[in-house]
């Protein structure tokens, strides 16, 4: 992909993990109740916890974010992965015919920075996905909701909190994608050199789509058994995001409730200071959405659950 005009890359980047991630988002919800800390109270049943059928219901829901923020994400990641990995090894000094640093280095730092960037794009949409995806649409005798809707409506009064995630997301993605990418280049060159030396390599679209796919099927899946334990912490931190949102609007509107003289709107609401309100969402944005670090959520599961749990 290093040839092609950015363009190209931006556009088939976007497609292949916009295609990927309608194929498997019934899998992600799964995942994210199964990693959910209201598993048992929610999806299962009986005395010996049986898997009730709601666990798979609505398994598409909050797949609108995730189509949403998709495209724009995952062309930055690839539009930056190509970028920064051609810079690093135009940038790399050689020595007897190879690069002083390393190959995998120079894919583990390109993909990194790619990361980073896909993640500050992605974040409000992984947040209001795995809040949607945990909304409760099995009872019947309950009108269905919209659980995207529901879950914007938590944030509706602090949007920016929708970014708390971030150093969750980019803290189970980094070592994901840094091990990912070099795991992924060094296997499809290993079979294209292997099939090359045997006289048996076709060139074709075919040939070329299976290598490829093989590799970063490969690569993802061991990438992905390693770093699980920090993907369940991250959907604790981010399922809290949510309720967190909604608690720092309490305080708020119990000083505005009872302060003498507070100004109102035309509905008969109290209102804080634009400047006031500005200053306290963007602070909200550095704020754990949690009470509790990442280490000590990830320990109380090793508590509860012990390994199995993370």
């Amino acid at each position: 992909m290093s040839n092609n005009h950015n363009v190209d890359i931006w556009i088939a980047g976007a497609f292949a993990a916009f295609t990927v991630d309608l194929i498997v988002y019934p899998l992600d919800t799964i995942k994210t109740r199964l990693q959910s800390p209201d598993y048992k109270r929610l999806y299962t049943s009986g005395a010996n916890n049986a898997v009730s059928r709601s666990m798979f219901r609505g398994v598409y829901q909050g797949v609108g974010s995730v189509i949403i923020a998709t495209l724009p994400s995952s062309g930055a990641f690839f539009q930056s992965y190509e970028g920064v990995k051609s810079i690093l090894e135009k940038a790399n000094p050689q020595r007897n015919g190879a690069g002083l640093v390393p190959q995998p280095l120079i894919h583990a730092a390109a993909s990194g920075t790619a990361e980073l960037v896909s993640c500050a794009i992605l974040t409000p949409a992984e947040v209001i996905k795995q809040n949607a995806q945990m909304v409760d649409n099995s009872n019947a005798n309950r009108p269905r909701v919209n659980a995207t809707m529901v879950t914007l409506k938590r944030f509706q009064s602090n949007p920016l909190a929708l970014w708390r995630g971030y150093t969750a997301l980019a803290g189970r993605n980094l070592p994901f994608t840094a091990m990912q990418f070099p795991m992924f280049e060094r296997i499809r060159q290993n079979i294209r050199t292997y099939r090359d030396d045997r006289g048996i390599r076709t060139n074709t679209l075919l040939e070329n789509g299976v290598i490829t796919a093989v590799s970063a099927g490969t690569g993802g899946s061991i990438a992905a058994v390693i770093t699980t334990p920090i993907d369940v912490v991250k959907t604790r931190v981010m399922l809290a995001a949510a309720q967190s949102a909604a608690d720092d609007q309490k305080p708020v509107a119990d000083t505005a409730k009872h302060a003498k003289g507070a100004i109102v709107d035309a509905t008969g609401n109290a209102m804080q200071s634009t400047k006031a309100s500005l200053a306290d969402a963007v602070k909200s944005i550095t704020k754990s959405p949690s009470q509790e670090s990442s280490m000590n959520i990830a320990r109380a599961i090793y508590r509860d659950n012990g390994v199995k749990g993370l």
